[in-house]
């Protein structure tokens, strides 16, 4: 016994056929022939069929006496259908209930005329019984006019009403009825309980409804409700209706016309095998189960369900073809018995199996342990567009240069790798990345191929960002520490400022007594041409620093041509590999000077030698030692430093006429002169230091914007990773049960321990007294005052944070530097490195964390992180519309747990996907009303050879496949009895 399970067919459960007792418009000369040939010819084809008439059964046999003859071969199961009228009134009539009986049971119509002929009908001062005989009395009492049985019987049956209360109750007082009734009552407004309007009739309806287990109803208003999908929850219709309700819906056809044409082509269907047992477990799981439409619910695609596997040149296999469910597909089975060896077979044939290579001693597979023994076994699979492929099992022919998996495969292997407790669970993390990728559509992914490119693409811009403020932030921390050098200096400064004033003035005092009496008027003279001749040499020297910046200039246009601009050109197409730029585009953005800086600067250099030459002069010929060179009349802003110098030298021999006195005046008027331009630089120096504060305060604000900006883009990297999940956070959150445990939180990481523990390792002198005193004391602070701001604030939060904090202990810093301010060298390193750290933000991190119940996913038990993945790939991995095969997705599983969180998900998915599982879990065959079941078992084991292994299936609607799944699985029937109880179900069979 090997068949597909539960399919979809369609069934016809309300039909009339000729000479139905009530409304008989069957004419014609032969009204039998046009209704059989009509049912015969419908499209789509009918194969289950409740014939049905008014209180009688002869219809019904004269139905099956046709079958019987070979008419209606399409339809293998017929059963009566026994409509009756309540004593509650609708809208323009009664209301009507069906006794949908099942034929399997030989003596059904004596049982079930026994079951009628308890219903009573008292009128006319007698009592009238459910049967021919006494419809037919009632007729004639109710019309003595009427002679003719037929007619008497149609009359008697308009005037027959069933009480509600007795139905029950006869119903309920006998076993073959449960096991063998389905009561049906119509939902319409007419003759159903919709017409049930009235207030003080709202119980009555409500007790019908509760009674009934099937609604004959085609509004898809109906259908959602009794599913719970509108007014009313599943948990209160359980409670106040005995459970869900499936809506069925047939064409009531009352003549030839009508044949099993329901208006707007309204069909029933039913997934289960033909036989009633599957109309009982639509009555178990109306949603799974039952249908009305033009046409059955759509599951996966046929070109994505493998519809037979067939093995071929494999003597152990004694059933070599078996055919599988579009749906979902359990198979089960003893240990050893073959069961997981099917699911590795499946997985081949789709060229799903990845572990070829595992060590047979402890491989879980099948086909990896079995190798040496399969010899030219293949499996071939027949997909359901009707395209065949063939693999060697022993994998010879796997994973070939164009192989695709045309199926996703959850080996027992693979499961364990991805939830194992070893910290594997990396791998995990990449199937959710995966699952979060194909959630957004393909014009949404920027061209990425993946998870890690879309991330690299979403937040390059933040990172290149960051990288360049805190650059920035290195380069003006470099410039502050040079202005904090600067301000430590100018009390030194204006100390060597002093000195040298005091210096000058005693050497010009010196130089005084020196001058010969006579000659003041000369030695004024060359003090005023000697002021003159400093101010020369100062902007000589000017004009030859300046040559040397252009000469330094021109080096650097050079390298930056030749090295630095190509370099730079390089790295941003390194950055940008995705831009689809050529080299001539790239080309563009190469960086080059905006005007002729080689003319300039050759231009440049020329200028100042040109001006030093002015300034400089060249000396005069040798004349009259008592003619002046420089008149006193002459301006000497006009005069070149050479003639200065000479007719200074003239002076100095006038001043001193003795040549020892003029040697010692000439030595001091340039120790003068040398001390003055010192001084000078001196000053520049204590002007430029006493600046430096302003400098400094100026950088330090821009190295706070700086530092604003670096936090900035960080959280903007932050926010760009929520976006980047938001596609399945959306999902989650409209979500219901297990999947809203799924989540994903993106957290700014920060390390303040690490960020404190380098300072007082390598940056400050703990042995100070102060507030960073002892180990851990920086850590301490940083946690309390900066951690939080880090965490949680935004930009500015942390800015002001950070400001707070810099202000607080700056001066504290300071003091504890492991250098004082007078080691220059190693000072100012320290102030360089320090200033580096202070505004360092490696510490700083943006991580997305996937949590499931708000536990991240790295601290999960290996039996959650199964779940976790199973919610992947059942619930969340839309992208995926292949096969899944899963090897025991319970493992690691409590019971509670895979009822709870897995047999919703396995539910919802085999709406959508084929899903093949390997399962000794009685909740996920039972609970999840498998489609098809398929049961394993393997014969003894040859020495040197394969057991025989045979595999049987059917669906749960087959009572021997449901007493294999008790025998079998553990908790079998207690799953059964647990599902009828859970939902309230009253059938008992």
């Amino acid at each position: 016994m090997i068949d597909r399970g539960s399919e979809w067919r369609r069934w016809e459960p309300h039909i009339h056929a000729p000479g139905t007792v009530l409304n008989n418009q069957f004419g014609g000369s032969d009204p039998w022939e046009t209704y059989l040939q009509t049912l015969e010819a419908l499209t789509p084809k009918i194969e289950a069929i409740g014939v049905t008439d008014y209180y009688i059964t002869e219809t019904y046999e004269e139905v099956v006496r046709h079958h019987r003859l070979g008419r209606l071969p399409n339809v293998q199961l017929i059963f009566p259908n026994v409509e009756m009228r309540l004593d509650v009134a609708a809208r323009t009539g009664f209301v009507n209930v069906h006794l949908v009986v099942s034929p399997e049971d030989p003596n059904h119509l004596t049982e079930l005329r026994r079951i009628l002929s308890r219903l009573q009908f008292n009128a006319h001062g007698d009592r009238y019984d459910c049967t021919r005989e006494e419809l037919i009395r009632l007729g004639r009492r109710a019309d003595p006019s009427i002679a003719d049985d037929s007619a008497a019987l149609r009359h008697g049956a308009t005037q027959f009403k069933v009480n509600f209360a007795r139905l029950k109750d006869i119903l309920g007082e006998s076993d073959w009825a449960k096991h063998n009734i389905v009561v049906a009552v119509a939902g319409g407004a007419d003759d159903g309980t919709s017409g049930v309007r009235q207030a003080a009739d709202a119980t009555i309806r409500q007790e019908i409804e509760r009674f009934a287990h099937v609604i004959f109803s085609s509004s898809a208003a109906q259908r959602e409700f009794w599913l719970g999908l509108r007014i009313k929850t599943v948990e209160e219709l359980r409670k106040d209706y005995n459970g869900c309700k499936p809506c069925l819906h047939g064409s009531d056809a009352h003549d030839a016309t009508l044949v099993g044409q329901p208006m707007l082509d309204r069909f029933s269907w039913i997934k289960g095998a033909l036989t009633f047992d599957a109309l009982r477990q639509a009555c178990i799981d109306p949603d799974g189960r039952a249908y009305v439409g033009s046409a059955p619910p759509l599951h996966a695609l046929p070109s994505q369900v493998v519809s037979e596997v067939t093995l071929t040149d494999a003597p152990w296999a004694t059933t070599p073809t078996i055919p599988l469910n579009p749906g979902l597909v359990a198979i089960i089975g003893a240990r050893g018995s073959g069961k997981t060896a099917l699911a590795d077979m499946i997985a081949a044939g789709c060229d799903a199996i990845t572990g070829w290579s595992g060590d047979a001693n402890v491989s879980p597979s099948f086909l990896v342990r079995a190798r040496p023994l399969l010899d030219q076994a293949k499996v071939r699979l027949t997909w359901g567009g009707g395209d065949t492929v063939s693999r060697c099992l022993d994998g010879s022919d796997a994973n070939g240069p164009f192989s695709y998996p045309r199926a996703r495969y959850l080996s027992q292997q693979f499961v364990e790798e991805l939830c194992s407790s070893q910290g594997a669970s990396e791998g995990l993390i990449q199937e959710v990345e995966r699952v979060i990728f194909e959630a957004h559509r393909e014009d949404q992914r920027d061209g990425a191929t993946d998870f890690q490119e879309l991330l690299q693409s979403r937040t390059m811009r933040f990172q290149q960002a960051q990288r360049r403020e805190v650059e920035a932030i290195a380069a003006i921390s470099d410039r502050i520490a040079v202005e904090l050098e600067k301000e430590s200096v100018v009390a030194g400064l204006v100390l060597q400022t002093g000195q040298k004033r005091e210096l000058i003035k005693n050497y010009t005092a010196d130089l005084a007594k020196l001058i010969v009496k006579g000659s003041e008027a000369q030695a004024n003279r060359h003090a005023q041409l000697n002021q003159v001749a400093q101010g020369l040499t100062t902007k000589i020297q000017n004009f030859q620093n300046q040559r040397r910046i252009f000469l330094t200039l021109q080096d650097e246009v050079t390298n930056m041509r030749s090295a630095k601009s190509p370099e730079m050109l390089r790295q941003v197409q390194a950055r940008y590999p995705t831009s689809g730029l050529s080299a001539p585009q790239w080309d563009d953005f190469l960086l080059i000077y905006k005007g002729d800086v080689d003319k300039a600067l050759a231009g440049y250099i020329t200028w100042a030698e040109q001006e030093v030459a002015k300034l400089q002069g060249v000396l005069p010929p040798p004349g009259d030692p008592n003619a002046p060179l420089i008149a006193d009349t002459d301006d000497l802003s006009t005069v070149q430093l050479a003639r200065l110098k000479a007719e200074m030298t003239r002076l100095e021999a006038i001043i001193g006429a003795d040549v020892a006195v003029r040697q010692q005046y000439t030595a001091l008027s340039g120790r003068i002169s040398q001390e003055t331009t010192l001084l000078k630089t001196l000053e520049e120096k204590l002007t430029d230091a006493q600046a430096a504060a302003g400098r400094r305060k100026t950088l330090q604000t821009e190295r706070e914007a700086s530092y604003g900006q670096v936090i900035g883009a960080i959280i903007s990297e932050q926010a760009e990773l929520t976006t980047l999940y938001a596609p399945l956070l959306t999902r989650l959150r409209s979500s219901s049960g297990t999947l809203r445990k799924l989540g994903f939180a993106v957290t700014r990481l920060v390390d303040a321990g690490a960020w404190g523990e380098f300072a007082e390792e390598k940056l400050i002198d703990r042995r100070k007294s102060g507030p960073f005193s002892g180990r851990g004391s920086l850590i301490k602070l940083a946690d309390a005052e900066l951690k939080p701001a880090w965490e949680r604030g935004d930009a500015s939060q942390i800015q002001a944070a950070m400001n707070t904090f810099v202000t607080k202990y700056w001066k504290d810093f300071l003091a504890h530097a492991p250098y004082a301010p007078a080691q220059k060298i190693e000072y100012r390193a320290w102030l360089k490195q320090f200033a580096h750290w202070l505004y360092s933000t490696d510490h700083i991190s943006v991580r997305y964390e996937i949590e499931y119940d708000r536990v991240d996913i790295r601290k999960l038990s290996p039996g959650t992180r199964g779940i976790v993945l199973l919610l992947l790939y059942l619930a969340l991995d839309e992208g995926d519309d292949r096969p899944l095969i899963i090897d025991q997705p319970e493992e690691n599983l409590d019971p509670k747990s895979v009822f709870d969180e897995l047999v919703g998900l396995f539910v919802e998915a085999k709406r959508k996907r084929q899903v093949i599982i390997v399962t000794h879990n009685a909740n996920l065959v039972v609970n999840t009303d498998a489609d098809q079941i398929i049961i394993a078992d393997a014969g003894p084991h040859p020495a040197g050879g394969l057991p025989p292994i045979t595999y049987i299936a059917g669906g749960l609607e087959d009572g021997a496949i449901r007493k294999s799944v008790c025998d079998i699985l553990e908790g079998g029937e207690m799953a059964f009895r647990e599902r009828a109880r859970r939902l309230r179900v009253r059938l008992e069979r």
